[in-house]
């Protein structure tokens, strides 16, 4: 490889672009590494989130190399045509399907425990309750289908670059490293603030909505006549930040809530009311 491309200004700015789409489109990633390892003893975690995350960069390299493997796996091995539905799927297609299928069965199945248990119960049966094993494998699984996805827009942003592979790789590398550094202070204030983790979920069923109608539109699939078409993703993540920000700012202003209770009934023992 010549790594001297790398120095070059088109290829800096390129790596610069490639590593903020890639945080980007790691964040749905981070949520859910947060969210599994949860489930792990607290000293635990920090290493479970790291393995997920370097799993994540090396399905991503592994990926790169075998790019052609994954653009052939466009190829329709699936096709259906009634009154109802009519389209195909392509390999692509269905790891894509399944994926955004696991993360909404995951998320619906996580709310379901976290709103049937009250919030003491959900900790002590939540925390500690799986496997380091268990956790590993279920977050490799779906970083199979985010890298897919990642790599096929890192694919496309750098088509007809001298250096592509090199500098994708280099841009992979640095965002995991960058995400890497936040994930953790990420997992910890998902973990403090039940809030956050019911948004956090919420999301992951946004995401794997989004991953299932980008399936049906890759194999060009009609429902009744009409074509399924791919929600932007610019329009996914906007919502996701506007929510999280909505729901800081609610945590402000019961904090302060909280404080102005806590000072009146200081103030109310003091003049012995309470």
């Amino acid at each position: 490889m010549d790594f001297s491309v790398l120095f070059t200004p088109e290829a800096l700015v390129s790596i610069l672009m490639l590593t903020f789409m890639e945080v980007v489109l790691g964040i749905d990633n981070i949520i859910f590494i947060s969210l599994e390892s949860n489930k792990l003893p607290e000293n635990e975690r920090k290493k479970a989130t790291n393995i997920g995350l370097a799993l994540a960069m090396v399905l991503r390299v592994i990926l790169l190399f075998g790019i052609n493997i994954l653009i052939a796996a466009s190829a329709e091995i699936i096709h259906f045509d009634n009154s109802i539905i009519k389209g195909g799927l392509s390999l692509q297609s269905i790891i894509l399907m399944v994926g955004g299928l696991f993360l909404i069965y995951k998320s619906t199945t996580e709310i379901h425990h976290k709103l049937e248990v009250s919030e003491q119960t959900a900790d002590s049966k939540t925390q500690g309750s799986s496997t380091m094993s268990k956790v590993v494998i279920q977050i490799t699984l779906i970083n199979i289908v985010f890298s897919a996805d990642s790599i096929l827009t890192a694919v496309g942003m750098t088509n007809g670059m001298t250096g592509a592979l090199i500098i994708m790789i280099t841009a992979i590398v640095i965002s995991m490293i960058i995400m890497m550094l936040f994930a953790n202070p990420v997992g910890i204030f998902v973990n403090n603030n039940p809030t956050i983790q019911i948004l956090g979920l919420s999301f992951l069923i946004l995401i794997g909505f989004m991953l299932i109608t980008e399936a049906a539109h890759l194999g060009h699939v009609e429902i009744l006549g009409n074509s399924v078409g791919a929600i932007p993703k610019g329009y996914l993540y906007f919502a996701i930040f506007f929510s999280l920000i909505v729901e800081i700012l609610n945590m402000r202003i019961r904090k302060q809530k909280n404080i102005e209770l806590s000072g009146a009934t200081k103030k109310a023992q003091e003049e012995g009311i309470l």
